[in-house]
């Protein structure tokens, strides 16, 4: 159908193309992309406003979408007449003010189907019956910034806002420009003259508010769309996720709640809308609240699978879960989804029998899926590892995209060693490591010692307890994080995902700066502090750092004296053979096992000697005996943070991954790496076999 409505605009069947829009837009009437199209055929009809009601549309529908705003932009050319400014021109040169106008127009329809070329073809055009007038510079910026050249956009559109100080596609276009060069303060001013000049135009707030986030005032961004709200109290519900979203990032979580509330009434089990209010009321603690808002929401649309997961991730563990996935089953018998979430329920709950028999009801369902078929191979390790072998060969070679086969690749691994075959093993852990490269970071060199460490500063009495949780690749940290998350309020895994806080714990690229002193301790301190309102931190913290070098012991010593940290360890040996055959929460990029040991044993070597001086007040957590014992483990972390944990149900990390010693098996292949590891194994008082 889009391609249809291009075609008919391309051949000027202005007609034609409006009828095909209208049918597509009522059709999907949530469709942002259905809004612009017939903004675009109802500009080409000559009816300006109705485009641009069109595009305002679409836009509350995707209030976050740039490509939008710029479409408003060209659209807002049909706020001034064009004709009448071309009469305007002296007419001893013989202007057609009729032709310049239609070439402008034809161009701004050429931009709206993405052709540039014929768009610059048509404003050459233009220059040849006014080459001075301000329309063309500001066409001639727009097609300049469409085709990424920022500064010659800027250029010519700065010139037309002097030449056209009120013209409102000047303005917005400029503001674009602005916005492409990073100049995100300038963007916001012009915006604002624009709104002075428009007020009508209230969908320019939610371009001032995304800006006001890029400056870092997500605090600002909410109360603007909050304004916008309160002028339109229509407005659909991807507005208010949008605001709801920003007072999170503001830390109001209890300001973002009604929003997502409004918003979950209308986009019931959007997946950024859930993600939004799962956050909002897991920092508020109001789970009752969340179990009966989600309960109410699928008694109206119980076909809903984003709603029962969302329901599930507020069931207790245990008997709770189980509950809600049997309803889910219930409600949903055909739903794939219900069925992988039954599969893995079991899986977690140590029920591999049913986890197993439900992987193969859902490969009756949906042949060759990946998590099924592999649930198999994992229920085949168990009982039969030769059998998994080749369970995972044939399921190899039936897999096309490249990046499923290295995941088969690692497990195979696993499979091989559980066979005994252990040289094949780490054949195939070796071969996964170097093919998946893709969003690896490289391994960041450890920083020298100082000559001499920061005397330690003394915490304030009322300073709020300031923990970090700190693990290298292979100490199974993600599993302490495990049983922290759910139950610790205070816990924060963040600096892993998409709205990691960008302080200088999470800058790799700082840690030589700081060892220089360019950084200094205060600055790193600092920067930490800012970003807490937005983590919603206002008291006690426990923070899962994604990596550790000794500057952050020295900056710790210096100016934030309340740290402690929990450092997560085994056999510097069982570490490397984990890493190799199970990756890195924190995704490293080794290339080879002498590699990660190399860098291993240096990293190690830092920790060894903040042990061994009490650099910064810390918790060694050798994990050796407790890896594979949630209890355990949990247990351990209570004890360091003076606090009881419950007790986690039992198979609560899954399936087992390697038995403290399993290096030893691999002492003969791997013996160069294992003896770059053996001086910094000795510190921690590991034997040498």
């Amino acid at each position: 159908m889009q391609e249809q409505i291009f075609d008919a605009l391309r051949r000027g069947d202005t007609a034609a193309a409006l009828d095909m829009a209208r049918a597509f837009a009522a059709g999907t009437p949530d469709d942002a992309g259905a809004q612009r199209l017939l903004a675009l055929a109802l500009r080409g009809s000559g009816d300006p406003a109705g485009a641009r009601e069109a595009i305002e549309r679409a836009i509350a529908l995707a209030p976050d979408d740039a490509r939008l705003h710029l479409e408003h932009a060209r659209l807002l050319l049909g706020t001034r007449d064009l004709e009448a400014a071309a009469q305007a021109l002296d007419t001893t040169i013989g202007i057609d003010p009729n032709q310049f106008g239609a070439y402008v127009l034809q161009a701004e329809l050429a931009m709206g189907r993405n052709d540039l070329e014929e768009a610059e073809r048509l404003a050459r055009l233009a220059a040849r019956v006014s080459p001075d007038h301000p329309t063309l510079q500001s066409l001639e910026g727009t097609i300049a910034l469409r085709r990424g050249n920022a500064d010659e956009a800027l250029k010519l559109l700065s010139a037309a806002a002097e030449r056209a100080p009120e013209d409102a596609v000047t303005l917005h276009a400029l503001a674009f420009a602005y916005l492409a060069k990073g100049h995100f303060a300038f963007a916001e001013q012009t915006l604002r003259k624009l709104v002075e000049r428009l007020p009508a135009a209230k969908t320019l707030r939610l371009m001032i508010a995304q800006l006001q986030f890029r400056q870092g005032r997500p605090g600002d961004a909410a109360d603007e769309v909050a304004a916008l709200l309160e002028d339109a109290p229509g407005s659909p519900p991807q507005v208010r996720r949008l605001a709801g979203e920003l007072e999170l990032v503001a830390g109001r979580p209890e300001r973002a709640l009604p929003l997502l509330r409004e918003a979950l009434a209308g986009l019931p089990g959007e997946p950024r809308t859930m993600t939004a209010i799962t956050d909002a009321w897991r920092r508020l603690g109001a789970f009752d609240d969340a179990r009966g808002t989600l309960d109410a929401a699928l008694d109206a649309t119980p076909d809903n699978d984003g709603l029962w997961r969302a329901r599930l991730a507020f069931a207790p563990d245990g008997p709770g879960s189980a509950d809600v996935v049997a309803r889910w089953r219930n409600t949903r018998p055909d739903s794939i989804e219900a069925l992988e979430t039954a599969m893995l329920l079991h899986a977690s709950a140590g029920q591999a029998a049913e986890a197993e028999a439900a992987a193969r009801a859902l490969l009756e369902r949906a042949p060759g899926h990946l998590g099924a078929e592999l649930r198999v191979a994992d229920a085949l390790l168990g009982r039969d590892p030769a059998e998994a072998v080749r369970h995972l060969e044939e399921l190899q070679s039936r897999l096309a995209r490249p990046e499923e086969q290295r995941l088969v690749t690692a497990w195979l691994g696993v499979a091989r060693h559980r066979a005994g075959d252990f040289a094949a093993a780490l054949e195939a852990w070796t071969r996964h490591g170097a093919e998946e490269i893709q969003g690896r970071l490289p391994l960041p060199p450890a920083t020298p010692a100082p000559a001499q460490w920061p005397e330690p500063a003394a915490a304030a009495p009322d300073a709020p307890p300031a923990a970090f949780l700190v693990g290298l690749p292979g100490s199974l940290v993600e599993r302490a994080a495990a049983i922290l998350e759910p139950v610790l309020p205070t816990f924060r895994a963040d600096r892993f995902s998409s709205r990691a806080p960008a302080d200088l714990f999470q800058d790799l690229d700082a840690w030589p700066r700081i060892a220089a002193g360019e950084i200094t301790a205060d600055r790193v301190v600092a920067s930490w502090r800012a970003v807490l309102p937005a983590r919603a931190i206002g008291g006690p913290v426990v923070d899962w750092l994604p990596w550790w070098d000794n500057v952050y012991a020295a900056a710790m010593r210096a100016a934030l004296p309340e740290a402690e940290l929990l450092l997560v360890l085994r056999d510097p040996r069982d570490m490397l053979l984990d890493w190799l055959a199970f990756g890195s929460h924190t995704p490293f990029l080794a290339r080879s096992p002498q590699d990660a040991a190399d860098w291993l044993a240096a990293a190690l070597g830092q920790l060894a000697s903040l042990h061994e001086q009490d650099l910064v007040r810390h918790h060694l957590l050798k994990v050796d005996d407790s890896g594979e014992d949630a209890k355990a483990m949990a247990a351990q972390l209570g004890d360091a943070l003076g606090i009881t944990l419950p007790e986690p149900p039992a198979g609560y990390f899954g399936a087992p991954r390697f038995a403290a010693g399993t290096w030893r098996s691999y002492a003969d292949l791997l013996a160069e790496p294992f003896a770059a590891l053996a001086p910094v194994a000795r510190r921690f008082g590991y034997p040498d076999a």
